[in-house]
């Protein structure tokens, strides 16, 4: 039941008094003060902050209640801030923060560059609830980047590129190597998941590309190294 004592008190207020004495207040503190120090704490704890992450943060000095009298609404101050709303990215949002990250690297983004960028990137786990997958959210995003299988052809064609460019049939190692200098290629682990991460997972990737080799008159020695078939006589392939 309302309590009319309490309430009358409220109802007595004068609103236009209320109102100036409310922009007072704000004044004491500046919208860029007040975005510095959400900056800050997400530096800090590194991930865009909640009210109560701010409140706790013993070095903010603001009231999450102030920051929302400023800005309207905690999101509203967060994206003013260039944080992303924990709950409440928007997937228009969230593809145009990968176009910008995109944009900022030269290159597709990666699961590792989201995780190094906590506070100013929703989470990883986030695109995959929003889109299925974090290759399904950058091909929306309009990015270069193949799903199902010809996700895996395109494995195929750079395990083939590696291939010839070593003069061997790629190891787990060889490929994490390459894709050190080359992140246009799929991670050794992106390839190991295709295949169910199943026993024999990398050897069966090998056998691919030692069958499309074949299509191209090349062959596999003892030693997984390429060999070319000419006119009977066995000649290893150049790398170059």
């Amino acid at each position: 039941m309302r309590n009319k004592t309490i309430y009358r008190v409220i109802d007595s207020i004068d609103p236009e008094r209320l109102k100036q004495f409310q922009a007072g207040m704000r004044k004491r503190y500046s919208d860029e003060h007040i975005l510095r120090e959400l900056t800050d704490c997400a530096s800090r704890i590194g991930k865009s902050p909640t009210m109560r992450e701010f409140e706790a943060d013993p070095e903010t000095t603001v009231h999450p209640q102030t920051v929302i009298e400023h800005f309207g609404s905690w999101n509203a101050a967060k994206r003013k801030a260039g944080l992303v709303p924990r709950r409440f990215a928007t997937r228009d949002e969230l593809l145009s923060l990968l176009r910008r990250l995109g944009d900022e690297l030269g290159r597709i983004p990666t699961a590792k560059d989201i995780e190094a960028r906590k506070g100013t990137m929703p989470s990883k786990s986030l695109y995959w609830h929003t889109f299925g997958s974090l290759n399904n959210a950058l091909k929306e995003a309009g990015f270069d980047v193949a799903i199902g299988e010809e996700r895996l052809e395109r494995a195929i064609d750079q395990g083939v590129f590696l291939a010839i460019r070593t003069g061997r049939l790629p190891k787990f190692s060889d490929w994490a190597a390459a894709r050190k200098t080359d992140m246009n290629m799929l991670t050794e682990w992106q390839v190991y998941r295709m295949f169910d991460a199943r026993r024999g997972a990398w050897s069966t990737f090998q056998f691919l590309i030692r069958e499309r080799l074949a299509e191209r008159g090349i062959g596999i020695g003892d030693e997984g190294e390429l060999i070319e078939l000419e006119e009977g006589a066995i000649t290893p392939v150049s790398a170059e």
